[in-house]
């Protein structure tokens, strides 16, 4: 059982699914906060602080895609982890929604013994817990500047906004050039081995991070039937 101070803002707007999520939390020696829309559980991330959130996609009014964009985007909460819970079948909005910087997802119906390891695993995660924490020396690759003590990447002096997972894959593969990283190995050094993804996964943050490096973007290399690698400048 974990110790009570990591709390839990769980965002769900079935009155069911969120009492037995808090039941089974408590259980486990969670603090629990309950929202049932997006608008509730931001005035609670105002007074409250959350440790982790757990994130229903259909919800009335702000659906959860919206709530992780704002969240990602303010300061005082991009750094708080979200598992989103997703009864749909598609994997669109579950890309999306890690594409926004979401940590992680799982579907409806749920395990309870999946969903708390899930947690744990997340909580576990060192950025999660320092997050002003150094993870390597400033890196600069010609218009390229990365610094892991700020969590920031600029192109010729301009930030590129990036979302924690696709920071760490650009640091591993600019501090890594003309080295072949397959998927898994990506994971491994951004979630630890016991991550469960998939390479579907990979591929969309990869396909955000080019995006977002505009001019650069050819600098990741897709390396067929392997994975990715950052070109030797």
């Amino acid at each position: 059982m974990v110790a009570p101070k990591e709390t839990i803002l769980i965002i769900e707007d079935e009155r069911d699914i969120r009492e037995l999520l808090k039941f089974q939390l408590q259980q486990e020696g969670f603090k629990i906060e309950t929202a049932e829309s997006g608008e509730q559980a931001l005035r609670i991330l105002k007074t409250s602080k959350i440790s982790l959130i757990l994130l229903d996609l259909m919800l009335p009014g702000m659906d959860g895609l919206e709530i992780c964009q704002r969240l990602k985007a303010k300061p005082k909460t991009r750094d708080i982890p979200i598992i989103i819970l997703t009864a749909k079948s598609s994997e669109t909005d579950i890309i999306k929604g890690l594409g926004l910087g979401a940590d992680d997802y799982v579907g409806k119906p749920f395990s309870a013994k999946v969903l708390v390891a899930r947690i744990r695993t997340v909580l576990r995660r060192p950025s999660t817990l320092k997050t002003d924490t150094p993870v390597g020396p400033v890196l600069q690759v010609g218009d390229l500047l990365i610094d892991p003590s700020r969590h920031k990447a600029e192109i010729k002096g301009k930030d590129i906004n990036l979302t924690h997972t696709e920071f760490r894959i650009l640091q591993i593969l600019a501090a890594n050039p003309g080295y072949a990283f397959p998927r898994q190995q990506i994971v491994d050094h951004i979630r630890g081995e016991s991550y469960a993804v998939t390479e579907r996964i990979i591929d969309v943050q990869i396909v955000s991070l080019r995006k977002k490096m505009g001019s650069l973007a050819d600098w990741i290399e897709t390396v067929r039937s392997v994975g990715y690698r950052f070109k030797e400048v």
